[in-house]
């Protein structure tokens, strides 16, 4: 008989939290990397800033792909197939990536002319607000390079490893209604089939299932099938908005 497998058992659980928990620290040593940039002199002191911040992205990354490898290990384990497998770790995103998204999440804090009609209301903030701001992006945006090391980690290894069948996404309580829908697909993401799709600040986790594993929606993400099916799934083209809607209405998106 295949043993059950769900998005919120207590494994999945335990790597989320110490997921969430290196982007803590990863945000507070994000901060204090701050000082780096002198308003006075950001043409000279950002690009020191990025270099510092990929850095970061660098140890962290490695860490957060550390805890997916070991988290995959134990799945491994406890579903008891046979074979040795290693899982290899992902590398680090590219510094060219890395670069980009920090200068998308500093966009706004070069000096505009307020009269031109390009110049956005964000651009035409005082230079503090513009930089407390980008800092907000910037680790919204290093947050994904960080965690999306530890989730391509385990869908690598589900794709290397041929005790492997497919991966699930996790999404928390508090996720977006972008990700409870991803979420409640279930166990369909095959070995070569699907990359995943995450956002800026995204905390989904990829569950791995094995030979002899049957996939099961947690009674959460069952509740967020069937909001969907019955609200949204008739409207093409309007599908997500009216998600998002019933998820509101039934008290299953985050209190802003």
């Amino acid at each position: 008989m295949a043993t059950p497998v769900s998005d919120s058992g207590a494994s999945a659980d335990r790597n989320g939290r110490a997921q969430r928990g290196l982007t803590r620290l990863l945000v507070r040593d994000m901060r204090g990397l701050r000082r780096l940039i002198v308003p006075s002199r950001l043409q000279v002191t950002v690009p020191d800033w990025i270099e510092a911040v990929r850095a970061l992205v660098d140890q962290y990354g490695s860490a957060s792909a550390s805890l997916a490898a070991d988290y995959y290990e134990a799945e491994r384990v406890a579903a008891q197939v046979t074979g040795r497998f290693t899982v290899p770790l992902l590398n680090p995103p590219p510094d060219e990536q890395v670069d980009n998204s920090l200068r998308w999440a500093t966009k706004d804090i070069w000096d505009r002319d307020p009269e031109d009609p390009a110049t956005t209301d964000a651009q035409r903030e005082q230079l503090e607000v513009r930089l407390e701001q980008a800092e907000k992006k910037a680790e919204a945006v290093v947050q994904k390079l960080v965690t999306d090391q530890g989730r391509g980690t385990i869908r690598n290894a589900v794709r290397q490893d041929r005790q492997a069948v497919a991966w699930a996404r996790a999404a928390a309580l508090g996720a977006c209604a972008f990700c409870k829908l991803l979420a409640t697909r279930g166990a369909v993401y095959k070995q070569d089939t699907a990359g995943f799709r995450s956002h800026d600040g995204c905390h989904c986790g990829v569950v791995p299932i094995f030979r002899g594993q049957r996939f099961e929606l947690s009674d959460h993400a069952r509740e967020w099938e069937r909001l969907y099916e019955e609200y949204a799934a008739p409207y093409s083209g309007d599908q997500l908005r009216r998600f998002r809607q019933a998820l509101a209405d039934h008290g299953h998106m985050p209190v802003l």
